[in-house]
């Protein structure tokens, strides 16, 4: 049943919907000089929306007959994806003016997105998982190849297709067998019935479900579309690839996993357990000989949602804490990394990728070398900057629920992840300069790397607000 109730909890998505229609319209009549306009009413748009959350957490926590949920795990999600789109849609234009002259359709297709990934981190039910996973796919296939004259662009929208399609068949495989299996595709209805015991077909379809979601945040063993897309994609859409819907797709899996799969914990522990694990030691080995720093950054990412798993398969609340205090610290961190790549530039301003280009960076841009250095200690976990944090509080969960050893084996591969981090700083400050880079990077980009960089080294000094959103956010998936 449609009630104002329902409607007022999805206002954050039909603000974002009204948007986006009135920005196409915008672009369609105002052609590719209204790139400008399009993309700072699109930064509106979402400000705008994640203002309209509130209004949403007040009106819920069911929506539509328990379709959509508006509680605090989804408003904390959201506000996690609104940033990181914002922060995605004020980095592009710069890096397309390069080749040309930037185009409306960019933020656009944002927005759309963001739609399909609020919807997925607030569903209730496997069907409103689908729909809201599909509108983030879809926009994510056309912002992948984006760059038509190019065709490593053309080729990562293509594979990212290809794949896509793939994981969406076995999630929706895996949604049938347990509608089949339990007669419902409500959340709480596959709860009640796999409260009553786990059937051989019910196993099957947890599995096939957790392997569609698994490619979504590209966890090992479905992450091999995730380095070349990074790296064919334009630098900002990978920006926004590793940051929004990794949010998204991480806060969906907590959700499914805690309130569709929880009485089936002990089974789905043991496929979240091996998924960290394995994300964890093979992100960290293959990025060693990485020489395109998108490719290494995917790696990264491969390697951070293991870490962030870790969290997951404690299946406490203090580990759902922990899983998405991680995320907001991975999307701090990955934002402000990709705002320094975007500035890797040569003389002419053409944008460069080889890790060996940054060869005596320290030198020609000490500020840039300085924020870089500082994105690679924190993502490698090094005290007292923030991503320490982020790796301690799901360290602590996971000992706290008894999986000390998975605890030991994260703590231990972090060392090993440790070695591409410092290999890109070693390689700023002690390596002999190559060629010059550009005298000075662009000015939102400045911003952006500034303020994610100071976030990362006072954040000890935000940790009891973070800790007291990620605990209500999830105290309410329990």
């Amino acid at each position: 049943m449609i009630d104002s109730a329902s409607l007022l909890a999805v206002l954050p998505e039909l603000i974002l919907t009204a948007g986006g229609l009135a920005l196409m319209m915008v672009a369609a009549f105002g052609g590719d000089g209204s790139a400008r306009v399009v993309t700072w009413l699109s930064v509106v748009t979402l400000a705008i929306a994640g203002a309209a959350l509130s209004c949403s957490l007040a009106h819920g926590p069911d929506a539509f007959d328990g379709l959509y949920r508006a509680d605090a795990f989804s408003v904390f999600a959201k506000a996690l994806i609104y940033v990181a789109a914002a922060a995605a849609i004020l980095l592009a234009p710069r890096f397309f003016s390069t080749d040309g002259v930037p185009r409306p359709e960019y933020p656009i297709l944002i927005l759309f997105a963001s739609i399909g990934m609020g919807m997925m981190v607030s569903a209730g039910d496997m069907l409103t998982l689908y729909v809201g996973l599909e509108m983030n796919s879809l926009a994510s296939y056309v912002l992948a190849s984006f760059m038509r004259q190019d065709e490593r662009s053309s080729e990562a929208g293509l594979k990212y297709f290809v794949l896509g399609s793939l994981a969406s068949g076995i999630l929706l495989y895996g949604i049938s067998l347990l509608y089949g299996f339990t007669g419902s595709t409500a959340f709480d209805g596959i709860a009640v019935a796999l409260g009553e015991g786990v059937s051989k077909g019910e196993l099957f379809g947890l599995v096939f479900v957790l392997a569609g979601l698994a490619f979504k945040i590209s966890a090992v063993p479905f992450h091999m579309w995730t380095p070349d897309v990074y790296e064919g994609a334009p630098t900002p859409v990978t920006t926004f690839f590793a940051s929004a819907p990794k949010v998204a797709a991480m806060g969906l899996t907590v959700r499914v996993a805690i309130e569709a799969l929880g009485p089936a914990g002990l089974d789905w522990q043991q496929i979240v357990i091996f998924v960290a694990l394995a994300s964890i030691l093979f992100g960290a080995v293959a990025a060693i000989g990485q020489t395109n720093i998108k490719r290494l950054m995917a790696y990264s990412s491969i390697n951070n949602v293991g870490f962030a798993l870790i969290g997951l398969a404690a299946g406490t609340p203090a580990g759902v804490a922990g899983t998405m205090s991680y995320m907001a610290i991975y999307v701090l961190m990955t934002i402000g990394a990709f705002a320094c790549i975007l500035q890797m530039r040569d003389a002419d301003g053409k944008p460069i990728e080889t890790i060996a280009s940054l060869a005596g960076l320290s030198q020609s841009r000490k500020g840039l070398a300085a924020a870089l250095a500082i994105f690679m200690f924190s993502m490698a976990g090094i005290p007292p900057l923030f991503g320490f944090w982020a790796k301690f509080l799901v360290f602590d969960a996971a000992v706290a629920a008894g999986l000390t050893a998975l605890a030991a084996f994260g703590i231990t591969a972090s060392v090993i992840g440790a070695f591409y981090y410092l290999k890109i700083i070693k390689t700023m400050y002690f390596d002999e300069p190559t060629a010059a880079y550009e005298a000075k990077g662009g000015p939102v980009e400045n911003i952006i790397l500034t303020a994610c960089a100071v976030v990362i080294v006072l954040g000890y000094l935000l940790n009891p607000l973070l800790d007291q959103a990620s605990a209500a956010a999830a105290a309410s998936l329990f």
